[in-house]
């Protein structure tokens, strides 16, 4: 039971008015008062209904208040009358506050009103400082003092969205909020104050609001998904409006906006609806919003939905201060800004926005330019350059680039914090203001046909000079008190320069997106350029998406952080790793026509919880993008730098795999026409290939494995394993099942299991087909020297006698510990770079002689460049994770290449799966697929074993040598005069193209379905890969008219032979 005190925040507060009495309220009898009190207007036969029966019961309840105020002896006997009166007729207290409070509370509002009138009147106050606070479990009541346009420094929206309207939908925890300023002000000689109430209840719902018809918009009822009390005292007019935006909200993302004049006033009321949890301090946001443009509020309602739809009303009038612009004008900024405070409703700038100092939209500018310039700011400096040249850093041969790596992360991290960047950004908001204008004139879409002529934004715009790129930092270098001052603000004005389309000024979004011309990255740091960029912020979230190519496939993966100290180290790297994921990518790819691509998604520190909200956020805000605006208000057309169209194809990764349903739906519902093909990894029914069901990951790095076994004559039964990343994951537990191996350890997300003499095989395959981690695992299955330590375990005792003091410590360190050696060490899971140069000597035993003799690299970067190559130079057979762990994404490429050339109906019935029924076509393709996939492995396998053996060099150099070569020589081949000769295309595609698709669709037809672009790409990769597979990583400059001659030949017959028939 909580206590919750009540009192007002003067110098003179409730207590010492009545001291016989402690400033602390239960709970109690609050709440059973209250609720029956509101109950009765509701339900009892016995409820008042007549005017004169109200005004009886009022009258009653004032003599009531009146006896316990001149009991307390606080206020003079006849004054008593006059100041209770006052309270109920005068000041305007909406009918509500007097139906739920009991005549004990509200007496002591009263006398706490007229002791912060006295103190005012004491210290000569200008402003009455009065607040009163109720709370308990059913809710609150929340009473301060209201200037209009000027928010309270107490804060109570906050702390009300915080405890009662900011946490993800549960019907059981949902409440509802009416608010009201009173109608006449508290006044003396030397103040004026109106008082401003909160209303919070606990909702009711009706049983109805288990059907799952709630959340379709055609059947949806609002009757069935409100609290009774407000169907009871609404409007069908209010009724009709809010089940109208709650339709909306359940078929559109992000915000719903509806204006309504006000019958018989000057007030217009805003309804504005959206899914519960999607955004955090959004109400106390949109008062900031209006008391910017010079709006105060009469009545404010938050309603809580049963199918997780919240909606505001909130009724707005224009203050009387001089110089505002017309009530019409403010009210249409307001909603034009409400989509973008939805998308942040909270940055670290919101200081200079309450304060007037810049614009929700300079102040949301001014945030992303901040983030920009976290992962941008170019803080090496000459130095670092004129190092990396000396040392040939970017030599993948050479021992020091790794070490340069580790320097730049530092140079970056320690030259310019985040801190420090947002401390000078604050202290001129001159700049920023003039910053901003740079980028609104470039992106902002012209609105001077608005009905009520230019916004206010437009014409706030007209006010600050535009100023030329040299101008600007010209005025930037003479404003600011140092150069690191002036690299921060440069990097705003590198960031207007590089926006190519932005969803900004869109009317309706739910997180900002940039396609960015990635030009300026260094090519110091960034040697392979990139073809396309996309920066996203949200409210949750940071998020990038980078490919090397136009068409580019690659997974989204969304980046977790257990503590600050983790997230410090993820933002950090994120844009670093998502480069080198990107570019793992574009090797990895040399198989398929799609380029290498990634995503990232950060979660912030405090939005850990919130992965699903984030991905649908980034994915939502790019496809703003790269779907044009068709719906004038909704989705505008937007300014478009880059002009061309661009389709991007997303796959599962970390974090994600669950979510690719929903991304193709949803691409499908915004009218993307690739919607089957956006998204790989679907679920069966949706026409996927899923990877883990198939285990076409796996597939792809066992031969690799099996590779190793067969040229150096191994038995696998005798093989002892080491693996990262456990039975719960994709590439775990696929790798678990395929192998026969004595799998020695194991350490996943939830800790390290061990066990010298060989985990239990069958144990571990349960835990692989059921996909759980290690902590569900029958440790009475281990030996006496076996062991299982999970992640939150502390001070625990291993078999030999050490201790570990803490498991969380004890996973992440596990693969450098001297227990974890074993002859093969796959990598299924696990960070980025967790070998290093500055770990990598903990990978060899005191004699140094390596701990493992065969490393296939399943997951992404966990082993370095320069770390390989150390391993590789002690005698480490070794395969990176560029050339080994292809499988994934070579099965993404064929499911698209299916969804590409069937159309919707024949998709439909040759590609998902219903009710457990496996197409024919379906189950045939997939074991192509698979088949594909273990030929493509084997011969990238062959040739690397091959050359490795032939030239000595290290295979990690060698992957990386027949990447780029496979890349290059595609690339050339789609831009020769070979495509151009028909027979020759045909030949070659007739091969290219997957059997089964050209059996069921013909060659024609799939030339007609399928992108020129894509089929050049599957044109020039197919022959690319075949020929270095055939003949090496170096052949001469005769082998490839030595390779082509049979299809030149083939291709002259055939074309001879069509001479021929035209003739005749």
């Amino acid at each position: 039971m909580c206590t919750v005190g009540l009192a007002n925040r003067s110098s003179l507060n409730a207590a010492a008015v009545e001291p016989s009495e402690p400033d602390q309220i239960t709970a109690t009898n609050f709440l059973s008062v209250a609720q029956d009190e509101h109950q009765k207007t509701i339900d009892s036969s016995n409820t008042p209904t007549t005017e004169e029966e109200l005004a009886s019961v009022q009258d009653n309840q004032i003599k009531q208040v009146q006896a316990i105020i001149e009991q307390k002896g606080f206020i003079p006997k006849e004054l008593v009358s006059h100041e209770v009166n006052w309270f109920y007729k005068n000041l305007g207290m909406d009918d509500l506050y007097f139906k739920l409070q009991t005549p004990e509370l509200i007496a002591k509002h009263v006398l706490s009103l007229y002791s912060a009138k006295i103190s005012a009147f004491v210290s000569e106050e200008s402003l009455l400082n009065f607040h009163a606070v109720h709370e308990t479990e059913a809710g609150g009541i929340f009473i301060q003092t209201s200037t209009p346009g000027i928010r309270s420094g107490q804060g109570y929206e906050k702390r009300i969205e915080s405890k009662y309207f900011d946490c993800p939908s549960n019907t059981s925890g949902s409440f509802r909020l009416e608010s009201y300023r009173s109608q006449s002000a508290v006044q003396s000689s030397s103040f004026s104050t109106h008082l401003r109430s909160y209303f919070v209840q606990r909702s009711k719902f009706p049983d109805s609001t288990t059907n799952n018809n709630t959340n379709d918009p055609d059947t949806l009822s609002i009757r069935e998904i409100s609290d009774p009390n407000f169907i009871e005292n609404s409007t069908e007019n209010t009724l009709s409006s809010y089940e109208r935006v709650i339709k909306q909200v359940l078929v559109r993302t992000g915000v719903v906006i509806e204006c309504q004049d006000v019958p018989h006033s000057r007030e217009k009321r805003l309804i504005i609806g959206y899914k519960q949890g999607t955004t955090k301090s959004y109400f106390s946001a949109l008062t900031d919003l209006y008391h910017f443009y010079g709006l105060y509020s009469t009545k404010k309602f938050i309603e809580q939905f049963s199918n997780g739809v919240i909606v505001l009303s909130i009724y707005l009038n224009r203050s009387e201060k001089a110089g505002l612009p017309p009530l019409e004008h403010s009210i249409q900024q307001v909603i034009k800004e409400a989509s973008l405070l939805y998308c942040l409703p909270t940055t670290p700038l919101q200081s200079h926005f309450q304060a007037g100092k810049l614009s929700v939209q300079e102040a949301v500018y001014c945030y992303v330019g901040w983030i920009f310039a976290q992962h941008f700011l170019n803080r090496l400096g000459s130095e670092y350059s004129t190092l990396q040249g000396i040392l040939e850093s970017y030599d993948s041969t050479n021992p020091h680039s790794e070490v340069l790596s580790s320097l730049k992360k530092r140079l970056r991290s320690d030259t310019f914090t985040s801190d420090y960047i947002l401390e000078v950004i604050k202290h001129y908001p001159e700049l920023i203001k003039l910053c901003y204008v740079g980028f609104a004139v470039d992106h902002r879409v012209n609105t001077s046909q608005d009905s009520l002529g230019p916004s206010l934004s437009y014409q706030r715009l007209q006010v600050t000079p535009v100023l030329s790129e040299s101008e600007l930092l010209d005025t930037i270098r003479k404003t600011v008190a140092n150069n690191q001052e002036f690299m921060i603000f440069e990097s705003y004005v590198t960031f207007n320069k590089h926006v190519l389309k932005t969803n900004f000024y869109q009317p309706t979004k739910i997180a900002l997106s940039f396609r960015m011309n990635p030009k300026f990255l260094p090519e110091l740091e960034y040697p392979q350029p990139l073809f396309g960029m996309f920066f996203v912020v949200g409210s949750e979230f940071r998020g990038f998406h980078l490919r090397f190519r136009d068409i580019a496939r690659g997974g989204i993966r969304i980046v977790s952080s257990r503590n600050p100290e983790a997230y410090s180290i993820n933002l950090r790297g994120m844009f670093d790793e998502n480069y080198g994921l990107a570019n793992t990518q574009q090797r990895k790819n040399k198989d398929i026509p799609e380029g290498g691509s990634k995503g990232t998604i950060l979660l912030n520190p405090d939005q850990q919880g919130n992965p699903k909200f984030a991905f649908e956020k980034y994915v939502d805000a790019i496809l703003d993008l790269v779907i044009p605006g068709s719906t004038p208000g909704i989705k505008d057309r937007i300014v478009d730098k880059y002009g061309k169209p661009e389709i991007l194809f997303f796959g599962p990764d970390e974090g994600t795999a669950d979510y690719m349903d929903w991304a193709s739906q949803h691409a499908r519902h915004r009218g993307a026409s690739f919607w089957k093909a956006f998204t790989t990894g679907k679920s069966q029914s949706m026409g996927g290939i899923p990877h883990d069901t198939y285990g076409m990951t796996t597939r792809s790095v066992h031969q690799y494995v099996l590779g190793i076994y067969e040229m150096l004559k191994i038995d696998e039964s005798s093989v002892t394993k080491f693996q990262t990343g456990g039975p719960d994951g994709d590439l775990g537990s696929n790798e678990i099942k395929i192998s026969s191996d004595k799998t020695m350890a194991i350490v996943d997300g939830s800790g390290v299991l061990y066990d010298p003499v060989g985990i239990d095989r069958a144990e571990l395959a349960r835990l692989a087909d059921n996909r759980k981690m290690v902590n569900h695992f029958d440790t009475s299955k281990l030996s006496k020297d076996g062991f299982r330590v999970l992640i939150d375990e502390n001070n625990v005792k291993l078999p030999d006698g050490t201790v570990v003091h803490s498991g969380f410590k004890f996973r992440n360190e596990f693969h450098l510990n001297p227990l974890a050696t074993a002859d093969l060490f796959v990598p299924c899971g696990g960070r980025p770079e967790s070998i290093d140069i500055g770990n990598v000597n903990t990978v060899f035993k005191a004699d140094g002689t390596p701990r493992f003799k065969y490393i296939v690299e399943g997951a992404n970067l966990f082993v370095t460049q320069e770390a390989r190559l150390k391993l590789e130079a002690a005698g480490v057979v070794l395969f990176k994770d560029a050339s080994a762990n292809k499988g994934g994404v070579t099965s993404s490429s064929l499911e698209v290449l299916a969804a590409l050339s069937f159309n919707d109906e024949e998709f439909s019935e040759h590609m998902t799966v219903k009710n457990g029924v496996v197409p024919e076509f379906y189950a045939a393709y997939v074991q192509s697929v698979q088949e594909f996939i273990e030929k493509a492995a084997r011969l990238e396998f062959e040739c690397l074993w091959r050359e490795g053996e032939r030239t000595g060099i290290p295979r990690s150099i060698l992957s990386d040598t027949l990447s780029v070569g496979i890349v290059k020589l595609n690339e050339d081949l789609q831009n020769t005069t070979l495509w151009d000769n028909e027979p020759l295309r045909r030949l070659v595609l007739a091969e290219a193209f997957p059997k089964l698709l050209l059996d069921k669709l013909g060659m024609d037809t799939l030339l007609k379905r399928v992108p020129e672009a894509y089929v050049k790409a599957i044109f020039g990769c197919y022959l690319a890969s075949k020929f270095m597979y055939t003949y090496g990583t170096a052949p001469s400059q005769f082998a490839f008219v030595e390779f082509l001659a049979p299809y030149v030949e083939k291709a002259d017959a055939i074309a001879k032979k069509a001479n021929v028939l035209n003739e005749e």
